[in-house]
């Protein structure tokens, strides 16, 4: 592999020859076939095997996480593993599930099939909550040290500076968005503050029902590389969906489940419509700092259009109405 380059650039050095020579070069008996997966922030490749089970070869990042909060994201997700919670982990090779490349780091995890959960099966949503809660059982017995919290600065303040600064929303559009967001921001701080002082702890952190996969009656949960420390309900709130009607029936099957192995803390509900906006907001500077990766812009055209900023502007306005209403209701 030649040396990579910027962050955004990096994987323009990435080809599949160098994949599956990766891949060889640590025991694997590659048969030829290579397959993309959805996956924009890494390279994540199915890579077949002779005589065996495809893997999932992961290419991390350069310069987004450190070898240390890499080794937290992977012994998190062995702890879960082992404590048969049915989350995908790296395997160990030599001893290590970390692996360096050239220039890339990598791990290699099994290769599970599945589709995304159907919200609409009841049971399946409560199986959900326990499998949460169990993950949260865990995550409360350490600290990450070197992975980041789920914060308003982070998730909120820094995007919206790094948005203004990189002129990426359009100039005529510029000061209304630092206007809602002013305010938005306001009122993310007194949810918080209505929230109280709520417990921290190791999360999945981007727990969402494309991170879940469903074949028969089997689940696998694949993809901490976002774990960080924060609320529990963050790994909740994203399995609700539809307007206030639609997501309380939701919320009690949830928690109907999570409760069967850890009480719920009824004070972070006030947090659920804090977190979605926050991490609207960190999607778009997300977008906007891996813009010049050639694969983003090729994925999500439509982000540098007025018409994206538009809609963007007026979701963050409702959001804004949506984080002053009174929390969902959690019927025990």
């Amino acid at each position: 592999m030649s040396e990579a380059g910027d962050e955004t650039l990096a994987y323009q050095d990435l080809q599949p020859d160098d994949i599956l020579e990766t891949l060889e070069a640590l025991g694997f008996a590659c048969n030829g076939r290579l397959l993309a997966l959805n996956s924009y922030e890494n390279r994540v490749y199915q890579i077949g095997i002779e005589d065996a089970r495809p893997v999932v070869a992961k290419f991390y990042r350069p310069g987004r996480w450190s070898d240390a909060a890499i080794a937290e994201e992977h012994t998190f997700a062995a702890e879960l593993a082992g404590a048969d919670i049915p989350v995908v982990a790296p395997l160990e090779i030599d001893g290590r599930t970390l692996h360096q490349s050239g220039d890339f780091r990598l791990s290699v995890s099994p290769c599970f099939g599945g589709r995304s959960p159907d919200l609409d099966n009841e049971d399946l949503l409560r199986q959900l909550g326990r499998f949460v809660a169990r993950m949260h059982l865990q995550g409360e017995r350490s600290e990450f040290r070197h992975r980041p919290h789920i914060d308003i600065e982070s998730y909120g303040y820094d995007s919206r500076d790094y948005l203004l600064d990189s002129e990426f929303i359009p100039h005529d559009l510029a000061t209304v968005y630092e206007g809602i967001v002013e305010l938005l921001l306001e009122n993310v701080e007194l949810a918080f503050d209505r929230a109280g002082n709520t417990q921290e702890l190791r999360l999945h952190a981007d727990f969402h029902p494309g991170n879940v996969l469903v074949q028969e009656d089997r689940v696998h949960i694949v993809d901490l590389d976002d774990a960080r420390s924060g609320p529990a309900v963050q790994d909740l709130w994203m399995f609700l969906s539809g307007d206030r009607d639609e997501q309380t029936p939701q919320l009690t099957v949830l928690l109907e489940g999570y409760e069967e192995f850890r009480r719920f803390d009824a004070r972070e509900l006030h947090l659920v419509e804090a977190l979605r906006s926050l991490r609207m907001m960190h999607y778009a500077a997300w977008l906007a700092r891996r813009w010049e990766d050639p694969a983003f812009k090729q994925a999500f055209p439509w982000f540098n259009t007025e018409r994206y900023w538009d809609e963007h502007i007026l979701s963050l306005r409702e959001q804004t109405a949506l984080v002053q209403e009174p929390p969902l209701a959690w019927y025990v």
